[in-house]
């Protein structure tokens, strides 16, 4: 009675290790083979909620870049208003960078000051030093990425992704080199992934866009647009992301975060 006792034991033992090699067989199957990389930067946020109801809806993940920036309420992405937001983004499962806090455009490399630490000329949007062109050291560069940090585990308790994006996609190696002696690695997007949703509607209507965007963009591409934009009379998610999704969809794409410390994403 013991050994048969013993036997049902590991009989058991032995089908629950089936069914989780089963379970990580049909995972393994069911993973990404011809992924798009959907991510979207703060902006004006006036698409922040229908954006992520779309994603929500097609059950598709996003990286999100988060800058500081003055939204359509008249706030900020970062103020303890939007707490529920990210939250919630985070729940979902999203991943998240920086776009550094005050929205920092890279203007150009400087050379080395008298102890010969490397610099390079930065111009904050927002925040006390708006719209003045500063000259940044490698420390400063990483302590302005790492505000968003400091700031996005405050509202959600999570950190960020060891990934960036600088204002504009405006980069250099010396300023990439900067930013990844700190940890962060920077995300740009493929050309055909720029979706066009900061241009002007008149001249780029969403019917055009769309199309543009479902013949253009190729497995292993990133994408980029915003969570609402000042420059666009038309605003483009309510409109092109939903059947741009489905679209790809039926080209049989499928969509991921983004693979962490791998090349497979093609940064720029």
């Amino acid at each position: 009675m013991q050994r048969m006792h013993f036997s049902t034991r590991s009989f058991l033992f032995f089908s629950l290790a089936l069914v989780s090699a089963l379970g990580a067989g049909l995972a393994q199957a069911k993973a990404c083979q011809k992924p798009i990389y959907l991510t979207f930067d703060t902006g004006n946020m006036a698409v922040a909620e229908t954006v992520a109801a779309i994603l929500n809806r097609q059950q598709v993940k996003a990286t999100f870049f988060l800058a500081n920036e003055k939204t359509f309420r008249g706030d900020y992405s970062l103020d303890d208003s939007w707490k529920p937001f990210w939250q919630d983004r985070v729940k979902e499962g999203h991943q998240f960078g920086s776009h550094t806090y005050d929205h920092v455009y890279f203007m150009k490399d400087l050379p080395a000051n008298a102890a010969g630490d490397a610099r390079v000329q930065m111009k904050p949007q927002f925040g006390a030093n708006a719209n003045q062109v500063k000259s940044m050291n490698g420390a400063e560069v990483c302590a302005e990425i790492n505000r968003v940090n400091t700031r996005f585990k405050e509202l959600s308790n999570r950190p960020l992704d060891p990934i960036w994006r600088a204002a504009g996609g405006k980069t250099s190696p010396q300023l990439l080199a900067m930013a990844e002696q700190c940890g962060y690695r920077h995300i740009g997007w493929a050309p055909a992934g720029f979706l066009g949703d900061e241009l002007s509607s008149e001249k780029f209507p969403n019917q055009a866009l769309l199309e543009k965007a479902l013949r253009s963009v190729k497995p292993g591409d990133i994408t980029m647009a915003h969570l609402g934009i000042w420059s666009r009379k038309d605003a483009w998610a309510p409109t092109v992301l939903e059947p741009l999704i489905e679209g790809w969809k039926r080209k049989g794409y499928c969509f991921d975060v983004l693979p962490l410390g791998s090349a497979k994403a093609r940064p720029i």
